[in-house]
């Protein structure tokens, strides 16, 4: 090119510069432009599935328990928080229809004793009935039945609440057995149904609160009376299983269907309604025994092959001592 002039340097200066300034605009407004679109992208993915969410929520708040919220697939995170979310719903649903079962069943349970003694109560004032002792005595039972009813719901209610005050200490099983077997025997007796106790030969104590657990056995012991023919067998016994023991309540009575054995524990439920009251059951000793063997720290199951074969009624208890300072 030859000698570069002054002239020549300033305009190849002045080119350079501007060649500079043209390419960084360019960059700087198309990184601009791609760094609005990518923010957009990426805070649509992660607001959309966070907007479902508070909408669902807002839902349930409502009152609205079917509302369920799918999995985004836009991270494990928010994969994580759908699957909680919906596991809530799912749980406050099933709580929300347990309540207005219990509050359906617990008005018809109290409705036949109430209309019972207002029948008593108009009979004796239109003098259809002596005001004698016998009419009184009928009355003061089916207040008594109603006193029972209020009771049971307010203990099973505590102990799924875990409200209750457990006083644990150690106890050998064939004592509690003992007892039991012991305080049920005259009704037993008096219906002619046989009640065999094995307390199993394993001596390992088990942490319960004594009067807790009796009132898990005398409603099991109970059950089983009310639905063995006499005649009939129960056995009650015990083995170690692992570093549990297992308490059966084993009858030779109606047995439970299939269909029937994942409800027997819920509140009011009867496998024969219309025989159940007939001989006073209120449909809830079956769901104080399980809430209070859960309540320490156990549980509970039923087993029957169909109708007509018996029933078993197994509680699990964890074995454990007591340390020396008693906890």
């Amino acid at each position: 090119m030859g000698p570069i002039t002054t002239e020549l340097a300033t305009h190849l200066d002045m080119a350079f510069s501007r060649a500079i300034l043209v390419s960084l605009s360019v960059a700087i407004i198309v990184a601009a432009l791609t760094a609005l679109a990518v923010g957009s992208f990426v805070s649509r993915r992660a607001v959309r599935p966070l907007r479902e969410l508070s909408e669902a929520a807002g839902a349930v708040a409502s009152g609205d328990y079917a509302v369920r919220v799918a999995r985004s697939g836009y991270g494990a995170e928010l994969d994580a928080l759908a699957d909680a979310f919906e596991q809530m719903a799912r749980s406050i649903s099933r709580t929300e229809r347990s309540r207005a079962e219990v509050l359906r069943d617990l008005s018809h349970e109290l409705r036949t004793p109430l209309s019972t003694v207002r029948g008593y109560h108009e009979a004796i004032a239109d003098g259809v009935l002596p005001a004698d002792r016998a009419t009184f005595e009928r009355i003061d039972a089916e207040i008594s039945r109603i006193e029972r009813l209020v009771d049971d719901v307010g203990r099973v209610s505590s102990a799924e609440e875990r409200g209750l005050d457990l006083h644990v200490r150690e106890i050998a099983v064939g004592d509690l057995l003992r007892v039991a077997a012991r305080a049920e025997a005259l009704a037993f007796d008096a219906k002619g149904v046989r009640l065999t106790l094995r307390p199993g030969s394993d001596s390992r104590p088990v942490l319960v609160d004594p009067d807790r657990m009796q009132e898990v056995l005398a409603n099991l012991l109970r059950n089983a009376l009310r639905h063995t023919p006499s005649g009939g067998h129960v056995e009650l016994s015990a083995r170690s299983v692992g570093e549990a023991i297992e308490i059966t309540v084993r009858d030779s009575g109606d047995g439970i269907a299939a269909e029937h054995l994942p409800r027997v524990f819920e509140r009011f439920y009867r496998v024969d309604d219309g025989r159940a009251r007939g001989e006073g059951g209120s449909g809830i000793g079956l769901a104080i025994a399980r809430a209070l063997t859960e309540a320490h720290g156990g549980h509970i199951r039923a087993h029957s092959i169909g109708p007509g074969t018996g029933a078993s009624f197994v509680v699990t208890l964890p074995v454990g001592r007591l340390d020396r300072s008693g906890r």
